[in-house]
């Protein structure tokens, strides 16, 4: 199934003991539904705050239900939980929400103005220092393909590997929103939060193109400086 959520009050998207996880709303919708108690696997383990527009889960059913008929249902039994099931289709058993992904990709928002958010507060990072998107789009263009970007993961990141590879990166203006756009087959613990940090200093000039490529170079997280919050991001596509 293919969803969106706003994570603002969820604690990411695992199951959790310190508060509701969205996999957590999605199975005890599931149960409610069809009286089984069957896991959620995601594509993506979204953090405490983050959104998406587009997430893929899949679960397996003893029981026989037609797409739709699990569409609708879910939608009735997850309420109140902000969480909407925008897709359901059947699949084949060797399919796997997170091991058959292909990319996935993310978004990050920052609201560029001197005032504040009155609406969406919780879905955005505000910046009121004038951003040059050109500048943190160019320095952007370091972090392409391959590299090992323990610079830009959390010192926590359980991943084996600080080895990503990163197959677009853009960053454009709309009006007041700011909107970088990411993709990879997988991401590192925060990796993008982190370079969202990195691309403010960018556009704020206070770093250039030059300070990405040191920084990635140094593989030293202590050169990066802030990790974004999390309202900003949302998982936004998944493919397979």
């Amino acid at each position: 199934m293919k969803l969106e959520y706003d994570g603002t009050a969820f604690v990411g998207w695992q199951r959790q003991d310190n508060g509701t996880g969205v996999q957590e709303a999605l199975e005890n919708a599931l149960l409610a539904f069809t009286g089984e108690e069957a896991a959620v696997y995601g594509a993506g383990r979204t953090d405490a705050g983050v959104h998406a527009l587009a997430q893929v889960a899949h679960f397996d059913l003893e029981k026989y239900f037609t797409a739709n008929k699990v569409r609708e249902a879910m939608n009735a039994h997850v309420r109140p939980h902000p969480v909407a099931i925008l897709e359901v289709d059947e699949v084949t058993e060797d399919f796997h929400a997170r091991f058959s992904a292909v990319d996935r990709s993310y978004e990050y928002r920052i609201l560029n103005r001197r005032a504040p958010a009155a609406i969406g507060l919780d879905r955005c990072w505000h910046v009121p220092v004038a951003l040059d998107t050109g500048a943190m789009h160019d320095a952007a263009q370091v972090l392409l393909g391959e590299h090992d970007f323990t610079s830009f993961r959390a010192t926590v990141c359980q991943a084996k590997s600080p080895v990503r590879t990163l197959s677009e990166i853009s960053v454009s203006r709309d009006g007041d929103a700011v909107i970088t756009r990411v993709r990879a087959r997988s991401f590192l613990h925060n990796q993008v939060r982190i370079i969202m940090g990195a691309l403010r200093k960018v556009g704020e000039g206070r770093w250039t193109k030059q300070d990405m490529v040191d920084v990635l170079a140094a593989c030293d997280r202590t050169h990066t400086g802030q990790t974004a919050p999390p309202q900003g991001l949302y998982l936004s596509d998944v493919r397979y």
